[in-house]
């Protein structure tokens, strides 16, 4: 990950997966890079997530609100930055899980290939071995043919 400014800070190689955490210190367009050159043979999947944890400026229905009114020794306020603090929370366990989930669907993925590739060659494996076994009743039944005359001298 670049910053706008061209400094690097984040990298990683020859890694299967990793969640990186950077607090934007400043304005602009930040730059992700993949690079495959590593393998170029081999498939890959990519899945990235960009997760922004700095609230928005928008202005909500609280605001309107008199900031003085109680309710129970709790002011609007106390129960405004409760709710806020539960939001975040909960918008940053949904992102969590969205990688998790897309950390699965990758595993999953290469299972099912795994499992192809598996079942392929233990198929070869058995029609090989069929095919040998065959081969060797054959060859042992002709070892054992008793077609050959004898002629015995009176």
């Amino acid at each position: 990950m670049i910053s706008p400014s061209g400094q690097q800070l984040v990298s990683g190689f020859r890694k299967s997966d990793g969640i990186h955490m950077v607090d934007p210190t400043e304005d602009g367009d930040y730059s992700i890079c993949f690079d495959n050159s590593f393998s170029k043979m081999s498939l890959k999947m990519v899945f990235f997530g960009v997760v922004l944890n700095a609230q928005s400026g928008t202005r909500s229905e609280w605001d309107t609100v008199d900031q003085e009114d109680s309710l129970l020794d709790y002011t609007l306020g106390d129960i405004r930055l409760r709710l806020e603090t539960m939001h975040r929370d909960l918008e940053r366990t949904r992102q969590v899980q969205a990688a998790l989930r897309a950390f699965e669907a990758r595993d999953r993925y290469v299972l099912e290939d795994n499992l192809w590739r598996v079942s392929f060659w233990s198929c070869l494996t058995l029609l090989l071995m069929l095919t040998v076994a065959s081969a060797q009743i054959h060859t042992l039944k002709k070892l054992f043919d008793e077609k050959k005359k004898v002629t015995t001298r009176a």
